[in-house]
């Protein structure tokens, strides 16, 4: 499954977060890197080369519920526990922690 989201930091949109079948990747926006834009989180500094992981990256799995509050928003999301992807784009759009928002790209869009 190939889901792909565009990461805010307050009004500005600073990169594209994806999920693929190696893992995950963040890739700041050219336009960010060259003005030298503030970094989304001290742990992904501003880079023109994309960040890959097999796993969430810290930064985005620390923007998501846990315990209990996870299970209930998991439950009415119609989620698995374990797909944090999905909580993130389900969650993080308007009323997310700090000053990051996530906002998914619809499949088929460039």
């Amino acid at each position: 499954m190939n889901r792909r989201a565009q990461v805010w930091l307050h009004d500005r949109c600073t990169g594209i977060l994806e999920e693929n079948a190696d893992g995950f990747r963040f890739t700041y926006l050219q336009s960010h890197v060259m003005d030298a834009r503030r970094p989304i989180s001290a742990s992904l500094p501003v880079r023109s080369q994309p960040y890959e992981s097999p796993r969430l990256f810290p930064f985005f799995e620390g923007m998501l519920a846990e315990g209990s509050l996870r299970v209930l928003q998991t439950r009415q999301a119609k989620l698995s526990e374990d797909d944090s992807f999905g909580l993130l784009l389900a969650t993080c759009a308007e009323d997310a922690p700090g000053a990051v928002t996530i906002r998914q790209i619809p499949e088929g869009a460039t």
